[in-house]
């Protein structure tokens, strides 16, 4: 196939899949079956990847998500997306209306015209399209300014990258308000997954719906079930609606998902009565509300009545009653997450609430606990505001059985029988066991890292296959694997393993402090423990010294005095150390920090791939000279060192004005071989 016939096929393909979108997501209602319409997308991807400079970036292959960002680029809106004011029964409804009638000069017994919509429970967003063509989006911020979830919301399929004109052709700028959620079936089944996992559950679908679309990595937003709704105008250039009715009824012939419960009502008794209906009717949808907005329709009075403080006076979100019902709790138990945090769980008698059966509530600390003196045997009060797992708002004490004991969190980890610290002025307690099999794939990864041992290519799908099957119990097994551990591993190849196995092998000699950084001791990050390991100098050192020694070392708080001498403390601990030594792993002394070289004072940041570095010795490289190195672009950063293929980094540097330099100027800025000071360039591979 030539190029000319490939841009019409991939134009035909990409106009029938956006079409097959707009039917499956915004109507609900679908013209093909998804295997047809998985066979339409493989042959788009099989075009592009023969053509690849044919690939748009608004190509329905595009959804998977973008490279990872290193931070959100904060995003003033246009119009401010204002916060709501509450009503919490009719009464306080019916003077909402009684007020903009008074504002407006209207008599008692007029009727205004609203609209009744639900309230969503999710991320409020806003969109932005440019002659058709979605140009961004960002979060809601404080309402003023907001944070760039361009890329994040790429990947959310409901959302068309290309405004549909078949009946209406799009403005040439229209801003759209919207809330980003997640199916309530969706969300079980990811905290599900994040429990098989090992990890925290999260607390409701809008947490898993926020912290979805806040990921730095797009890759994982893409993974997530996310859904869109929009429901509100920004600044539109090229059409002028008459109110909310006619706005939302455009948007579908766009491509843009509203929600078909909104009700067009004449006067507030009528928004009351669809309030009831909504709420009789929420424990049907597949999503979480929590409420219903109620909007003066006409855009005209919404200009003449304004806002008061940061809230509209045209609008009032009518919230529905907690769900609320009594149980029982039959225990309480510690669950440790991958962070070693030990979670307080209430497990109850199973009771409906809201229509949804429940058996647990998370009491998320020993704080919370205390507060609400929850025991084994209480009988609680427990409700779903929006809330998926629930929340115990009170014990009932009159129906406590005698003897009901104070539930305290216990002093060893319940997985693996390391000691439990809390700290002072932390809420949380922490299993302190290098090796428990809680947050054992934690760990490794944190260990493998580039500021660490920097094991190249030891990613998190692999560390959770090795942890999965057994392979490997603690950060000590690395050092013992073999070629034929890792290809028994499903669709490793024979060179994948023989690199990692090398990345291991080279990670063997490495400095004291980068192996204590490795440790994943609470609190202590790359400088400390560059601190540490030049106060003493060596390992037995560290271990043999007590609370008041570390914490005599300028630079150590109580805080990670407590922290270093409770992990050195422990005996599994320790075994793996030692373990590590029997694996040949061998450590020198700390890595120079701020010692007197080239790039004394100096903060470098790297970005891109470089060809005769990896990053890891490239940042060593800085060390060795004085320098510092830091992830992120700042106004204190010295200098940007780009490679192939840079980042956002570069755009950022340019607009702060930061020097930015090549792999080959960066070279140049190295001493020469002969001063001594170490490694020069590797030899590109």
């Amino acid at each position: 196939m030539d190029k000319a016939r490939a841009r019409r096929e991939i134009e035909r393909l990409t106009r029938e899949i956006e079409h097959h979108n707009w039917r499956y997501y915004v109507l609900d209602d679908p013209e093909i079956s998804d295997a047809r319409y998985d066979s339409l997308m493989r042959d788009l991807a099989s075009l592009e990847a023969g053509f690849p400079d044919l690939r748009s970036p608004d190509s329905p292959t595009q959804r998977v998500g973008a490279a990872p960002r290193e931070e959100f680029t904060p995003v003033r809106h246009g119009v401010p997306m204002l916060s709501l004011g509450n009503a919490v029964d009719d009464e306080e409804a019916l003077e909402f209306d009684r007020r903009i009638k008074r504002f407006l000069g209207r008599p008692p017994g007029e009727r205004i015209d609203y609209v009744a919509e639900p309230k969503f429970d999710g991320l409020g967003v806003e969109l932005v399209y440019e002659d058709g063509v979605f140009a961004g989006g960002s979060t809601r911020g404080d309402g003023v300014t907001g944070e760039d979830v361009t890329a994040n919301l790429r990947t959310i399929h409901g959302l068309p990258m290309r405004l549909r004109g078949d009946e209406a052709a799009p403005p040439r700028r229209l801003e759209a308000r919207g809330e980003v959620y997640m199916d309530l079936a969706d969300f079980n089944r990811l905290n599900r997954e994040r429990e098989n996992a090992g990890e925290p559950p999260f607390a409701n679908p809008r947490n898993a719906a926020a912290g979805s679309l806040r990921q730095l990595d797009p890759g994982i937003t893409a993974s997530r079930p996310l859904k869109i709704f929009l429901y509100a105008p920004g600044r539109i250039e090229g059409w002028r609606p008459g109110g909310q009715w006619e706005f939302l009824q455009r948007l579908p012939l766009w491509g843009l998902r509203v929600d078909r419960h909104a009700r067009r009502c004449s006067g507030i008794e009528e928004a009351i009565a669809r309030h009831r209906e909504m709420q009789a009717l929420r424990d049907a949808l597949p999503y979480e509300i929590d409420g219903v907005v109620i909007k003066v329709d006409s855009y005209a009075l919404q200009r003449e009545l304004g806002e008061v403080s940061r809230s509209p006076r045209w609008a009032i979100a009518y919230k529905f009653p907690p769900r609320r019902e009594t149980t029982r709790v039959i225990e309480i138990v510690a669950r440790v997450g991958r962070t070693g945090v030990l979670t307080p769980v209430a497990v109850m008698e199973p009771v409906r609430v809201g229509g949804v059966e429940v058996r647990r509530a998370t009491l998320h600390n020993q704080d919370e606990v205390d507060r609400k003196d929850v025991r084994v045997g209480d009988t609680v009060l427990i409700q779903r505001a929006g809330d998926v797992i629930p929340e115990i708002v009170k014990v009932i004490d009159e129906k406590r059985p005698p003897g009901a004991k104070r539930y305290r969190l216990p002093r060893r980890c319940p997985v693996c029988g390391a000691v439990v610290e809390r700290l002072v002025g932390e809420a949380a307690a922490r299993c302190t066991g290098i090796s428990c099999p809680a947050q054992l794939e934690e760990k490794i990864c944190h260990f493998a890292s580039r500021k660490a041992m920097d094991i190249d290519g030891l990613g998190v799908k692999l560390v959770s296959r090795l942890v999965s099957t057994g392979t490997v119990r603690s950060v000590a097994d690395l050092y013992f694997l073999a070629p034929g551990d890792l290809l028994s591993i499903e669709r490793m190849a024979e060179k994948s393993a023989s690199n990692i196995i090398a990345a291991i092998d080279k990670s063997r000699r490495t400095t004291l402090d980068r192996l204590i950084y490795a440790l994943g001791i609470r609190h202590v990050g790359v400088h400390v423990a560059r601190v540490i390991a030049r106060a003493f100098g060596s390992l037995e050192k560290i271990r043999g010294a007590g609370m008041e020694e570390l914490g005599a070392v300028t630079g150590i708080g109580p805080r990670i005095a407590e922290s270093v001498a409770t992990f050195f403390s422990q005996r599994s601990n320790t075994e793996v150390i030692e373990r590590l030594r029997d694996g040949g792993v061998a450590w020198g002394g700390a890595e120079a920090d701020g010692a007197p070289g080239r790039f004394a004072g100096m903060v470098f940041v790297f970005t891109g791939t470089l060809e005769k570095f990896t990053r890891g010795e490239a940042e060593r490289l800085v060390v060795k000279e004085g320098g510092r190195t830091s992830g992120s672009v700042s106004s204190k950063t010295s200098c940007v060192v780009a490679g192939a293929d840079p980042g956002s980094k570069i755009e950022k540097a340019k607009a702060l004005g930061v020097k930015i330099v090549t792999e080959a100027e960066f070279v140049e800025m190295l001493p020469p071989a002969d001063e001594g000071r170490g490694a020069g360039p590797r030899s590109a591979t």
